[in-house]
Order: C-alpha cells, then sequence, then structure tokens
C-alpha cells in the first residue's frame, strides 16, 4: 500500500537556486531537486513537496506577507493532503532574518508548536495523527545579496540543530541535522547548490526508511 510524505518546508524545499541578487528567481528543474530526487527513491510513497519560499514557523513577515506564516497554513495544508502518514518538516532558516528577532531556541519552541498541529490534526490514516521527521537546517553565512536580511542570524544558526535535537527528543520523535549532509552555497549563505540535491534525497530517504518501515 501506498504511504504519503508531506514535505512542509521553505524555499530549500521548494527548490530555490542561490541567489546572485534579489532579482533572481531561479528554481531547479522538478527532477533535479531534492524532493523529486526523493520520490524516486521511495517508489511506494507519495512524496508531496509543500516548499514556500521565505515561510517561517510561526511568524507572519510584515515585508514579504503575512501568508508566509507557516502555523497559519499548515492546518488547510494537513487537510487537502490527508490521509497523511507522516509529515517532514524543515523549517527555522526564515525565522533568522533580522527582522524577527528570535533566537534557535525560540525557532525550536515554534517547531514544537508546528508538531503539535500536527498530533491533533487528525490528518493520518483512520482520522489518527501523522508521524513527523523533525529536521534541522544547515547553518546560513552572511553573505551576498541576503546577507543584510540575515543580519546577526548566522551565529544563531549555529545553534539550531542542538536546540532541534532537543525538541526532536521532548516531543519524541525522530531528528535529521541536514547539516550534516549539505552545507549553504557560498553565493547567497542560505539557499543550497545543486549537489545537496542527491545528498538531501538519499539521507532522507535512509531515514524514512529507518523510521517508518513497512
Amino acid at each position: 500500500m501506498t504511504r504519503t510524505v508531506l514535505l512542509f518546508g521553505d524555499s530549500n524545499t521548494h527548490g530555490t537556486m542561490p541567489m546572485p541578487d534579489l532579482d533572481f528567481d531561479g528554481r531547479f528543474d522538478r527532477g533535479e531537486r531534492w524532493a523529486g530526487r526523493l520520490a524516486r527513491l521511495l517508489p511506494d510513497w507519495e512524496v508531496i513537496a509543500e516548499g514556500h519560499p521565505g515561510r517561517t514557523t510561526v511568524h507572519d513577515d510584515p515585508v514579504e506577507g503575512a501568508h508566509r506564516n507557516g502555523l497559519t497554513v499548515l492546518p488547510a495544508l494537513l487537510e487537502s493532503h490527508r490521509p497523511l502518514d507522516l509529515v517532514l518538516i524543515m523549517l527555522g532558516t526564515n525565522d533568522l532574518k533580522q527582522r524577527f528577532s528570535v533566537n534557535a531556541c525560540d525557532i525550536a519552541l515554534s517547531l514544537e508548536r508546528l508538531v503539535r498541529v500536527i498530533r491533533a490534526s487528525e490528518a493520518g490514516p483512520d482520522g489518527g495523527a501523522p508521524e513527523v521527521l523533525l529536521v534541522a537546517p544547515p547553518p546560513i553565512l552572511e553573505v551576498g545579496c541576503l546577507a543584510g536580511m540575515f543580519a546577526g542570524g548566522a551565529a544563531k544558526s549555529r545553534g539550531l540543530a542542538a536546540e532541534t535535537r532537543s525538541a526532536a527528543r521532548r516531543l519524541d520523535v525522530p531528528f535529521l541535522d541536514a547539516g550534516e549532509v549539505v552545507a549553504v552555497s557560498p553565493v547567497d549563505g542560505i539557499h543550497y547548490d545543486s549537489e545537496a540535491n542527491p545528498a538531501l534525497a538519499e539521507a532522507f530517504a535512509a531515514a524514512i526508511r529507518a523510521h517508518f518501515p513497512d
């Protein structure tokens, strides 16, 4: 029986390419993105990519729009794609923007809130709750056209994996540190170069097989 995983993320789930300037809107081809590669590695799963550039965990963005608030849109996504066996959450990078003034602990607590929404959603099989795989994004760099937007974020980002791991432990959900698999591009310090796509797909496929076997 085919199972379904929802990939709930931001521009790095969307497939946004490293940005040489703020006007750039390049996106990796569908088959090249890590989400597309993951689908090929997991033929017994339906893989639904829900990546929105600029998506935060729980914050309305006063500059880029309130619709980028992950907490706001998550219930609708859970309902529209139900039944879901698994939700993979990889968020937190956009929370590092200077405008939000939050630290790594705050971001991890925000991720906990998203998990609680998923557990209360009845969006899993037979009206139960989907499983969750919590992923910490890799640390960022303050370089290129996005450096000003993320000023002060690099130092905060280096503590995000540990805080997210602790949140996963409190929630009793599997955890993966994407920073152990890939690094951000030196072009803009936020997005991933092409070689990250196969590496992430393989790491996520291995984690899903290990934690959610048939």
